[in-house]
């Protein structure tokens, strides 16, 4: 894509996988390269310390959950904080928490002031991933600024103390992002339904040459014994183009598992690998397992891999040690994936790929909501025992309801989020498609 002379500070977090993910696809625009918030970069020393406190935090909490007994109940304590209050009854949820307060006294005490004396040197829109910039920045007056929201619902602690007086422009993934904005007093306009960036290699061009190629190859694979397309064929052929519905590739059954950015749920990897060891040797189904940037459990997928199928192509592990070359892997690999399996973290929102999701067990209250998302669009799945996947995920894999999954996602779930985000930076407008595909 050429974007001209478009500029824009992007400022992401290091806090997990997910915040950096959303920023990724603005690394081609990005002022001085992706900024992390709390880095060197970014900040002073006594801010780095904050911020790296905070991240250990975070991932510490996110792996403790699967120790025996104290697990959860240590776990719960960093659920409360991110805590979510029910959406009904309606009614005003404006007023500040605990957690903006403390926030807001933070900012107060500085943090965020080496980011935005660096912004200002170079007046240009900023665009984020993460609640603390944005909350520094617009409590600085620093404008335009756009906050990319993550997940289906978000807290409070998104929004500043007073709402109304706020300049921050939210780029909400979802319908029920934008309700929940607005429940927490957030002007209408400030509030874009952009859905979700995703990496312009999946995409492709702005008619999503790539995508929609990629999404009929898909839908083949993933119906084995025609129960889908019978009943779905003309309105494929619709919006993916006619040319793009006969088969094309040889490719087995690929499914992606992607652990946590934090390294959380390793252990279903390899409870999956075991079940389906017999289809992977046979080259039946291939099985990507996702590492990310994290050796530690590179390590730990190397070892399955050489303890149950050393040396077959069929079982692939993805790792890179920096994020950028591993969010370049993890889309080459989305292209040939068939189905994503993973928690109902922000890569719920790849159902809008067409990818059916089966959903691993919830990490906090984000997830829960991004799961009940999933499940009320019909796109994604909750796993059943992995011990068992040869069993199970075949059977819907054979009665065509992951098809079925994958189709609901890419109609329902948004997918032009980068474009979108894209247009209001440069213009400050977008324009609303009723189109499936440009939504």
């Amino acid at each position: 894509m050429q974007n001209g002379d478009l500029c824009a500070w992007v400022v992401t977090a290091d806090m997990g996988l997910g915040h950096q993910r959303a920023t990724d696809p603005f690394r081609c625009i990005a002022e001085d390269g992706l900024l992390v918030a709390g880095s060197a970069q970014t900040s002073d020393a006594k801010e780095k310390r904050l911020w790296d406190r905070t991240r250990n935090t975070y991932e510490f909490f996110s792996r403790i959950r699967e120790f025996p007994i104290i697990g959860k109940p240590l776990f719960g304590l960093l659920d409360e904080l991110q805590r979510i209050s029910p959406f009904y009854p309606r009614r005003d949820l404006s007023r500040p928490t605990y957690q903006v307060k403390f926030a807001s006294s933070l900012i107060s005490r500085g943090l965020g002031r080496k980011l935005i004396a660096k912004m200002r040197q170079k007046p240009l829109p900023m665009l984020t991933s993460f609640m603390v910039p944005a909350l520094a920045a617009d409590k600085a007056g620093y404008t335009p600024l756009y906050c990319i929201i993550c997940d289906a619902e978000v807290s409070r602690a998104w929004v500043p103390e007073d709402p109304a007086a706020s300049q921050i422009n939210y780029l909400v993934p979802c319908g029920r992002a934008m309700m929940r904005l607005k429940s927490y007093g957030v002007p209408d306009e400030h509030i874009f339904l952009t859905g979700f960036p995703m990496p312009l290699e999946v995409l492709g061009d702005r008619t999503l040459d790539v995508l929609r190629a990629d999404m009929a190859q898909r839908l083949l694979h993933l119906d084995p014994n025609d129960r889908f397309w019978p009943l779905h064929g003309l309105n494929v052929a619709h919006f993916l183009g006619e040319e793009n519905c006969c088969p094309k590739t040889e490719r087995t059954l690929t499914i992606t598992y992607a652990v946590g950015g934090a390294g959380a749920q390793r252990d279903t990897g390899r409870q999956i690998a075991k079940s389906l060891r017999e289809p992977i040797e046979a080259g039946e189904i291939a099985l990507n397992l996702v590492a990310g940037v994290r050796a530690e459990v590179n390590n730990y997928f190397e070892k399955i891999k050489n303890e149950l199928l050393p040396g077959s192509p069929n079982l692939r592990i993805l790792y890179h040690p920096d994020k950028a070359g591993y969010f370049r892997l993890f889309a080459q690999t989305i292209r040939n994936t068939d189905i994503l399996w993973t928690k109902p973290s922000e890569l719920s929102f790849y159902c809008g790929l067409g990818l059916p999701v089966i959903m691993a067990p919830s990490i906090g209250a984000q997830e829960r909501y991004n799961r009940k998302w999933l499940l009320e669009i019909q796109a994604g799945i909750p796993q059943e025992d992995p011990r068992y996947t040869d069993q199970w995920l075949l059977d819907l894999w054979n009665e065509g309801r992951l098809a079925e999954a994958a189709w609901d996602g890419f109609l329902k779930a948004r997918k032009y989020g980068t474009y979108k985000i894209f247009d209001l930076l440069e213009t400050g407008t977008m324009q609303r498609d009723p189109s499936p595909l440009k939504r």
